[in-house]
């Protein structure tokens, strides 16, 4: 254990002195982007650093929740490649082509109500208000807080249908959360899209992991509640759980505590990797002993299931009910805690440079 902590503090501190590489890398991509645009887009699409719209997040449709920035779908081919490069730049390769996952599904989306309405399975005022809802790959919008050109504080908002994507860049150092990511429909099920799972390992390996449990493991991680339906930090509700609940993960034997990291990882691996590097060695310092694994629900796929892990550090929330109890919805989250939007780490940037 005491050389495994050596080991977790040894990362901790080699990568902290790359931090400076990653901002500037960001900073470079974001700056590059902004170059592409005209003035009259980057007038649209900037805000200023403590405009409450930086600080606001929703995973609705854009006819529900209107955003302020950029339309992605309205910008040039240019502008598109600039951006692409900035997210790229945010996240591993994964969580980027999670992100245009997400964004796809949405059109997909709307092609599978509009089969469902040829088949006479929608009524057709149903399908006005669908329409309405205006899901579209194209319908996300981008604001850049503050200017990354001339300032060392500044933030990214990428968001739209079941994307929240929050950069906060103070200085050397910078935070991705609150990260929500979601898929409707979870698994596609027709159109020549049939299968794709945006999602899937967050849905895959949370059922590994309840189901590796013993009968007694079992009861202890099963909460005695109705699945939610929704994360339980959404937009409208306390955005941090402060009660632990379920089973602690020094409970749990080699094996199971290999898989809760496995889905831990998954979370974290969709940012760039010397990010998550970061958070995985506040995991290891830390030990399992401080991580909680909650689950409600369901043990089998297509039925309403929900789980949490809850860490002094971090906090993990995944939901799986759909509007039709099918199972077939994902709403997931990510959050550092007391660092949404940046909020630890442009404290300590403002005490760090008081004149």
């Amino acid at each position: 254990m005491k050389a495994l902590l050596v080991t977790c503090l040894i990362i901790l501190f080699s990568t902290s002195n790359s931090w400076t590489q990653s901002t500037e890398l960001l900073k470079k991509s974001t700056t590059g982007f902004l170059a592409t645009l005209s003035e009259e887009e980057r007038n649209a699409g900037t805000i200023a650093l403590s405009d409450s719209a930086r600080t606001q997040w929703t995973n609705l449709p854009l006819g529900l929740a209107p955003r302020a920035g950029l339309r992605y779908g309205d910008l040039s081919p240019a502008s598109k490649i600039a951006f692409h490069k900035v997210l790229s730049s945010i996240f591993s390769s994964q969580g980027y082509l999670k992100t245009f996952a997400i964004m796809q599904v949405d059109d997909i989306l709307h092609e599978l109500f509009e089969i469902q309405f040829q088949e006479g399975k929608v009524p057709e005022r149903s399908m006005e208000f669908i329409r309405k809802l205006n899901w579209d790959y194209g319908n996300y919008y981008l604001a850049i807080a503050g200017n990354p050109e001339t300032e060392d504080t500044w933030g990214l908002k990428f968001e739209g249908h079941h994307l929240s994507i929050n950069l906060t860049v103070a200085g050397d150092e910078f935070t991705m959360t609150p990260l929500f990511l979601g898929s409707d429909p979870a698994v596609v099920e027709a159109t020549q899209y049939a299968g794709l799972r945006p999602l899937s390992k967050e849905e895959d390996y949370g059922f590994w992991l309840i189901n590796a449990l013993d009968d007694s493991q079992k009861a202890k991680a099963t909460l005695s509640e109705k699945v939610p339906g929704d994360i339980i930090t959404s937009p409208d509700r306390p955005q941090w759980l402060e009660e632990f609940k379920g089973i602690k993960g020094s409970d749990l034997n080699d094996g199971q505590q290999k898989i809760l990291h496995y889905l831990i990882e998954e979370y974290l691996g969709n940012l760039d990797h010397q990010k998550a590097e970061e958070y995985l060695a506040k995991l290891h310092a830390r030990g399992m002993d401080s991580v909680y694994f909650a689950w409600i629900g369901s043990y089998e796929p297509m039925k309403a299931h929900y789980y949490v892990i809850h860490s002094p550090d971090f906090l993990i929330e995944y939901d799986n009910v759909g509007f039709l109890d099918n199972a077939n919805h994902i709403h997931s989250i990510f959050r550092e805690k007391e660092n949404d939007f940046g909020e630890d780490i442009l404290k300590k940037h403002r005490m760090d440079h008081k004149h």
